[in-house]
Protein backbone atom coordinates (compact mmCIF):
# COMPACT_ATOMS: atom_id res chain seq x y z
CA UNK A 1 0.00 0.00 0.00
CA UNK A 2 1.31 3.45 -0.90
CA UNK A 3 0.97 6.22 1.70
CA UNK A 4 1.55 9.98 1.44
CA UNK A 5 2.31 11.82 4.69
CA UNK A 6 1.65 15.59 4.71
CA UNK A 7 3.19 16.88 7.94
CA UNK A 8 5.21 20.08 8.48
CA UNK A 9 6.79 19.03 11.78
CA UNK A 10 10.14 17.60 10.69
CA UNK A 11 10.59 15.33 13.69
CA UNK A 12 7.10 13.84 13.44
CA UNK A 13 7.17 13.63 9.66
CA UNK A 14 10.46 11.74 9.70
CA UNK A 15 9.23 9.45 12.48
CA UNK A 16 6.02 8.63 10.58
CA UNK A 17 7.97 8.00 7.38
CA UNK A 18 10.39 5.62 9.09
CA UNK A 19 7.72 3.86 11.16
CA UNK A 20 5.33 3.20 8.29
CA UNK A 21 8.13 2.17 5.95
CA UNK A 22 9.21 -0.30 8.62
CA UNK A 23 5.67 -1.71 8.55
CA UNK A 24 6.14 -2.53 4.87
CA UNK A 25 4.32 0.41 3.28
CA UNK A 26 5.69 2.61 0.50
CA UNK A 27 5.80 6.05 2.11
CA UNK A 28 6.38 9.53 0.68
CA UNK A 29 6.45 12.69 2.77
CA UNK A 30 5.55 16.33 2.04
CA UNK A 31 6.16 19.10 4.58
CA UNK A 32 3.68 21.56 3.02
CA UNK A 33 0.24 21.39 1.46
CA UNK A 34 0.75 23.50 -1.65
CA UNK A 35 2.13 20.66 -3.76
CA UNK A 36 -0.27 17.92 -2.65
CA UNK A 37 -2.65 18.22 -5.61
CA UNK A 38 0.23 18.35 -8.07
CA UNK A 39 1.77 15.29 -6.44
CA UNK A 40 -1.51 13.37 -6.66
CA UNK A 41 -1.77 14.25 -10.35
CA UNK A 42 1.52 12.43 -10.90
CA UNK A 43 1.18 9.50 -8.50
CA UNK A 44 -1.71 7.46 -7.12
CA UNK A 45 -1.85 6.79 -3.38
CA UNK A 46 -3.98 4.49 -1.28
CA UNK A 47 -3.94 6.64 1.85
CA UNK A 48 -3.09 10.22 2.86
CA UNK A 49 -2.07 11.14 6.41
CA UNK A 50 -2.94 14.84 6.45
CA UNK A 51 -1.98 17.38 9.10
CA UNK A 52 -4.42 20.30 9.34
CA UNK A 53 -1.94 22.94 10.57
CA UNK A 54 0.27 23.30 7.51
CA UNK A 55 2.46 26.39 6.99
CA UNK A 56 1.19 27.43 3.55
CA UNK A 57 -2.42 26.25 3.33
CA UNK A 58 -4.96 24.75 5.70
CA UNK A 59 -5.17 20.98 5.58
CA UNK A 60 -8.96 21.35 5.41
CA UNK A 61 -8.60 23.47 2.27
CA UNK A 62 -6.34 20.81 0.76
CA UNK A 63 -8.96 18.19 1.56
CA UNK A 64 -11.83 20.24 0.14
CA UNK A 65 -9.91 20.89 -3.08
CA UNK A 66 -9.07 17.21 -3.32
CA UNK A 67 -12.70 16.14 -3.03
CA UNK A 68 -13.89 18.92 -5.35
CA UNK A 69 -11.67 17.42 -8.04
CA UNK A 70 -13.30 14.03 -7.53
CA UNK A 71 -10.27 12.38 -5.93
CA UNK A 72 -11.58 9.74 -3.51
CA UNK A 73 -8.27 8.65 -1.97
CA UNK A 74 -8.66 7.68 1.70
CA UNK A 75 -7.64 10.48 4.09
CA UNK A 76 -6.68 10.13 7.75
CA UNK A 77 -6.40 13.51 9.49
CA UNK A 78 -3.61 14.03 12.03
CA UNK A 79 -4.04 17.14 14.17
CA UNK A 80 -3.76 18.64 17.63
CA UNK A 81 -7.27 20.08 17.27
CA UNK A 82 -9.39 17.81 19.44
CA UNK A 83 -12.63 19.77 19.69
CA UNK A 84 -15.88 18.23 18.48
CA UNK A 85 -16.41 21.02 15.92
CA UNK A 86 -12.94 20.42 14.47
CA UNK A 87 -13.55 16.69 14.12
CA UNK A 88 -16.94 17.27 12.50
CA UNK A 89 -15.44 19.84 10.10
CA UNK A 90 -12.73 17.41 9.04
CA UNK A 91 -15.14 14.55 8.46
CA UNK A 92 -17.61 16.80 6.63
CA UNK A 93 -14.80 18.02 4.37
CA UNK A 94 -14.25 14.44 3.25
CA UNK A 95 -11.86 12.81 5.73
CA UNK A 96 -12.31 9.10 6.39
CA UNK A 97 -10.86 9.08 9.90
CA UNK A 98 -9.40 11.45 12.49
CA UNK A 99 -6.53 11.02 14.98
CA UNK A 100 -5.61 13.69 17.50
CA UNK A 101 -2.04 14.46 18.56
CA UNK A 102 -0.31 13.21 20.55
CA UNK A 103 -1.10 9.66 19.51
CA UNK A 104 0.49 6.27 19.99
CA UNK A 105 2.14 4.77 16.92
CA UNK A 106 0.46 1.44 17.71
CA UNK A 107 -2.97 3.08 17.35
CA UNK A 108 -1.96 4.76 14.11
CA UNK A 109 -0.65 1.46 12.75
CA UNK A 110 -3.95 -0.24 13.59
CA UNK A 111 -5.92 2.44 11.76
CA UNK A 112 -3.65 2.21 8.71
CA UNK A 113 -4.07 -1.57 8.68
CA UNK A 114 -7.84 -1.08 8.79
CA UNK A 115 -7.60 1.11 5.68
CA UNK A 116 -5.46 -1.55 3.99
CA UNK A 117 -8.05 -4.25 4.76
CA UNK A 118 -10.88 -2.04 3.54
CA UNK A 119 -8.98 -1.38 0.32
CA UNK A 120 -8.70 -5.09 -0.49
CA UNK A 121 -12.14 -6.02 0.82
CA UNK A 122 -10.61 -7.98 3.69
CA UNK A 123 -12.72 -7.97 6.85
CA UNK A 124 -10.30 -9.72 9.20
CA UNK A 125 -6.61 -8.99 9.93
CA UNK A 126 -5.60 -12.46 8.71
CA UNK A 127 -5.20 -13.64 5.13
CA UNK A 128 -5.55 -17.31 4.26
CA UNK A 129 -4.65 -19.09 1.03
CA UNK A 130 -4.71 -22.87 1.23
CA UNK A 131 -2.37 -23.98 4.03
CA UNK A 132 -0.81 -20.52 4.38
CA UNK A 133 -1.92 -17.82 6.82
CA UNK A 134 -0.67 -14.24 7.07
CA UNK A 135 -1.24 -12.32 10.30
CA UNK A 136 -1.21 -8.74 8.98
CA UNK A 137 -1.02 -7.32 12.51
CA UNK A 138 1.91 -9.40 13.76
CA UNK A 139 3.42 -9.56 10.23
CA UNK A 140 3.81 -13.32 10.55
CA UNK A 141 3.39 -16.01 7.90
CA UNK A 142 2.76 -19.66 8.67
CA UNK A 143 2.26 -22.70 6.47
CA UNK A 144 0.51 -25.57 8.25
CA UNK A 145 1.49 -23.96 11.53
CA UNK A 146 5.19 -23.61 10.69
CA UNK A 147 6.48 -20.05 10.69
CA UNK A 148 8.13 -18.79 7.50
CA UNK A 149 10.72 -16.08 8.14
CA UNK A 150 10.47 -13.32 5.54
CA UNK A 151 11.97 -9.86 5.14
CA UNK A 152 9.83 -6.72 5.26
CA UNK A 153 9.84 -6.45 1.45
CA UNK A 154 9.06 -10.14 1.00
CA UNK A 155 6.13 -9.79 3.39
CA UNK A 156 4.79 -6.80 1.46
CA UNK A 157 4.99 -8.56 -1.90
CA UNK A 158 3.37 -11.68 -0.46
CA UNK A 159 0.60 -9.63 1.15
CA UNK A 160 -0.30 -8.17 -2.25
CA UNK A 161 -0.39 -11.62 -3.82
CA UNK A 162 -2.45 -13.14 -1.00
CA UNK A 163 -4.95 -10.28 -0.98
CA UNK A 164 -5.50 -10.97 -4.68
CA UNK A 165 -5.20 -14.76 -4.60
CA UNK A 166 -6.50 -16.32 -7.79
CA UNK A 167 -5.97 -13.07 -9.71
CA UNK A 168 -2.96 -11.87 -11.67
CA UNK A 169 -0.85 -9.13 -10.07
CA UNK A 170 1.41 -7.26 -12.48
CA UNK A 171 4.98 -6.18 -11.77
CA UNK A 172 3.91 -2.57 -12.27
CA UNK A 173 1.17 -2.91 -9.65
CA UNK A 174 3.71 -4.22 -7.15
CA UNK A 175 6.22 -1.46 -7.93
CA UNK A 176 3.59 1.29 -7.72
CA UNK A 177 2.29 0.01 -4.41
CA UNK A 178 5.61 -0.66 -2.70
CA UNK A 179 8.07 1.92 -4.03
CA UNK A 180 8.56 5.37 -2.51
CA UNK A 181 10.31 8.36 -4.09
CA UNK A 182 13.60 7.61 -2.39
CA UNK A 183 13.47 3.83 -2.79
CA UNK A 184 15.43 1.84 -5.35
CA UNK A 185 12.63 -0.59 -6.20
CA UNK A 186 12.15 -1.65 -9.80
CA UNK A 187 10.51 -4.42 -11.79
CA UNK A 188 13.84 -6.24 -11.67
CA UNK A 189 13.69 -6.08 -7.87
CA UNK A 190 10.19 -7.60 -8.00
CA UNK A 191 11.63 -10.59 -9.86
CA UNK A 192 14.22 -11.04 -7.11
CA UNK A 193 11.59 -11.05 -4.35
CA UNK A 194 9.36 -13.43 -6.30
CA UNK A 195 12.35 -15.77 -6.73
CA UNK A 196 13.07 -15.66 -2.98
CA UNK A 197 9.44 -16.36 -2.10
CA UNK A 198 9.32 -19.31 -4.49
CA UNK A 199 12.42 -20.79 -2.87
CA UNK A 200 10.85 -20.47 0.58
CA UNK A 201 7.61 -22.10 -0.59
CA UNK A 202 9.21 -25.14 -2.21
CA UNK A 203 7.47 -28.30 -1.09
CA UNK A 204 4.72 -26.45 0.79
CA UNK A 205 1.92 -26.74 -1.76
CA UNK A 206 1.90 -22.98 -2.32
CA UNK A 207 3.16 -21.70 -5.66
CA UNK A 208 3.65 -18.40 -7.46
CA UNK A 209 2.98 -18.81 -11.15
CA UNK A 210 4.23 -16.50 -13.88
CA UNK A 211 1.54 -15.49 -16.35
CA UNK A 212 3.69 -14.42 -19.27
CA UNK A 213 3.05 -10.90 -20.44
CA UNK A 214 0.86 -10.14 -17.42
CA UNK A 215 2.37 -10.84 -14.00
CA UNK A 216 2.14 -13.28 -11.11
CA UNK A 217 -0.55 -15.50 -9.68
CA UNK A 218 -0.54 -17.01 -6.18
CA UNK A 219 -2.09 -20.45 -6.20
CA UNK A 220 -2.33 -23.65 -4.21
CA UNK A 221 -1.05 -26.74 -5.95
CA UNK A 222 -3.46 -29.63 -6.31
CA UNK A 223 -2.97 -32.31 -3.66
Amino acid sequence: MRVLVIEDDTTLGHALHEFLAGQGYAVDWLSAGGTVLETLDKQDYDLLLLDLNLPDISGLDVLRQLRARGNQVSVLILTARDGLEDRVAGLDAGADDYVTKPFELAELAARVRAFARRRTGQAQPQLEVGPMTFDTVGREVRIRGDRINLSVRELSVLEMLMARAGRVVTKRQIVNSLSAWDADFSENAVEVYIYRLRKRFEGTGVSIQTVRGFGYLLDVEAA
